[in-house]
């Protein structure tokens, strides 16, 4: 066990997701703390966010002297999310984008390959893989 209170690596991270889901609204700092029972520290909380926002799960708008945070994307598209931040991330730290793609491409099997393309090509919905 590791992170905040006892709670496993991203736990933390799954309540404070399914507090705003569950709100359907934005949710400042200190909304989402009370929602979460008030055990933790506020601190803990912002900094969640924060780097929930930073990973691009979450958005936010002002409000008042705070910022109120809403999810980015439907819940149940959170994982491909954040899958597709971490390689455009891995992507943006290299020099020579061409190569990695390309190196990427070369690595898929003819299935995902395809896909790929019928995505690019706009044949395909990301959401749910079904042909137009």
């Amino acid at each position: 066990m590791s992170g905040t209170s006892g709670r496993a690596a991203g736990a933390l991270e799954r309540e404070v997701l399914a507090s705003l889901a569950a709100a359907g609204r934005p949710l400042t700092a200190g909304e989402v703390l009370a929602d979460l029972g008030g055990a933790l520290a506020y601190t803990t909380v912002m900094t969640t966010l924060s780097r929930l926002h930073a990973k691009g799960v979450l958005g936010r708008q002002t409000a008042g002297r705070a910022y109120a945070y809403a999810l980015a994307t439907p819940l149940d598209a959170l994982p491909a999310s954040l899958t597709a931040n971490r390689m455009r991330r891995l992507l943006d730290a290299q020099d020579d984008r061409a190569s990695v793609l390309a190196s990427f491409v070369a690595h898929l099997d003819e299935d995902d390959e395809r896909l790929l393309a019928d995505l690019i090509d706009g044949r395909t919905r990301p959401a749910d893989g079904e042909r137009r």
